[in-house]
């Protein structure tokens, strides 16, 4: 997969975020970036903080201190400046995919034909075109996936937010998600933030990883990830992709 072309000025800022509960601090001036049409992650081991920093982003939880900067705006503690796609699909179980794709086009007050015009533009582009009027029981994980995706596009940004959304997954279904995960966000150019504790994946997904540990916890590492990706398997038994799996890893649990 080629480069991307990319703006030089932030879509996204994290700007010295701190955020404490109480008497416990989770974050310390945690900073990072994202270009327009960029996929960074924010790697790092199991509660070090890294979802507190994705409802920073959201606008769902306000920092002590700090500012998020969005396309050059202070949108501190402003929610629907993102579209969050979280771990669990979240698919209501009475409702078809086409409905649960509409939903936050229905709850922005788009009446309900004006919304099925516009989410039926998007179904053959995201593979849902021949499911739509199925239940979430009756389609596999992937799809469900995808359907989660639609919909957190159309919420309302070309910013996406993703708290280990794959990590439900099997391998098979995971790795074909994946490439079509990929493909999907370059061609819609949006800008996606991937929390995950997954080295691989972070390393497989991104052009840019930030690793963050610590208590309170704090950007260690910021690599660029220069990877081509041509395909899952070709991509992660090259020298480069192990190169970089193994900064990352020494990064992570060196003291």
């Amino acid at each position: 997969m080629p480069p991307l072309q990319m703006h030089t000025s932030p879509k996204l800022e994290c700007i010295n975020i701190s955020k404490t509960y109480g008497n416990d601090a989770i974050l310390s001036s945690v900073s990072l970036s994202a270009r327009e049409g960029e996929i960074i992650s924010v790697l790092g081991m199991s509660g070090s903080g890294k979802s507190t920093l994705l409802k920073i982003v959201s606008g769902l939880t306000e920092p002590d201190f700090g500012s998020v900067i969005i396309s050059g705006e202070d949108c501190t503690g402003k929610t629907g400046k993102v579209s969050f796609m979280r771990q669990d699909s979240l698919l209501m179980p009475w409702k078809t995919v086409l409905d649960n794709i509409i939903l936050p086009l229905t709850i922005g007050g788009v009446k309900k034909s004006e919304a099925y015009r516009w989410a039926e533009q998007y179904l053959e582009y995201f593979g849902l075109e021949s499911c739509k009027n199925l239940y979430p029981s009756q389609i596999s994980g992937g799809m469900a996936k995808r359907v989660s995706l639609l919909r957190a596009y159309l919420f309302s940004s070309d910013i996406l937010l993703l708290d280990e959304p794959f990590s439900s997954l099997d391998t098979l279904t995971r790795i074909a998600v994946y490439e079509w995960f990929l493909t999907t966000v370059r061609e819609l150019k949006m800008t996606a933030v991937l929390v995950t504790h997954d080295i691989n994946e972070a390393v497989y997904l991104s052009d840019k990883v930030y690793i963050i540990k610590g208590r309170p916890a704090n950007i260690a590492l910021e690599m660029k990830i220069d990877v081509d990706k041509n395909g899952y398997r070709t991509t992660t038994a090259s020298s480069t992709f192990h190169a970089a799996v193994d900064r990352l890893a020494s990064a992570i649990f060196e003291e």
